[in-house]
């Protein structure tokens, strides 16, 4: 009896420990949809890490903000202050064009003589440049991607974490690079 109870303690301290490690620490996320191709795809899993300070370029998960209970996973283009502009297919934060190599395969398969981001500035947001407290995030696959040209600036609130990390399928097992 007394090692049944040794052992019911040991599950227990277990199970607490992996609720705070997922309550606090990461979560699991299914990527669901073909909008953030070609970086990640329909029906991998990541792990997101919490309380992380979010970078331009990250890629994040969070709550939609158009009331429909999903989450979704974005990369992060505008941090605040920032003023955003696509034009020709480039992006220009603050003045200065920026590479976005994650994208060059993807747009290197692109014959239809269309850009693969449609040019935009603040002006869409009816802003000047990035409020406090909010982000501007796009998907990679940008011509079908429902992201802040669509949604609005997403609210820091609502960042759910950090994705960082592949698990599945095991193909893509290992460290998700933002570059």
């Amino acid at each position: 009896m007394k090692e049944l109870l040794k052992t019911l303690g040991f599950i227990a301290i277990f199970a607490l420990f992996l609720f705070l490690l997922r309550q606090y620490v990461f979560t699991p996320v299914i990527v669901k949809g073909d909008s953030m191709d070609p970086t990640l795809h329909d029906g991998e899993r990541v792990i997101a890490l919490k309380q992380t300070e979010i970078e331009r370029f990250d890629i994040i998960t969070f709550i939609a903000p158009d009331d429909t209970g999903r989450n979704y996973i974005k990369r992060v283009i505008g941090l605040p202050g920032d003023q955003v502009v696509y034009q020709n297919d480039t992006l220009y934060i603050n003045g200065t064009a920026y590479d976005e190599p994650y994208l060059e395969a993807y747009k290197a398969t692109l014959d239809d003589g269309f850009p693969l981001t449609d040019d935009f500035d603040m002006s869409l947001f009816n802003e000047t440049e990035v409020p406090e407290g909010k982000l501007l995030v796009l998907g990679d696959n940008r011509r079908i991607s429902k992201d802040s040209r669509q949604l609005g600036l997403i609210d820091e609130t609502a960042v759910l974490g950090d994705v960082s990390f592949v698990f599945w399928p095991l193909a893509d097992f290992g460290r998700l690079e933002n570059d």
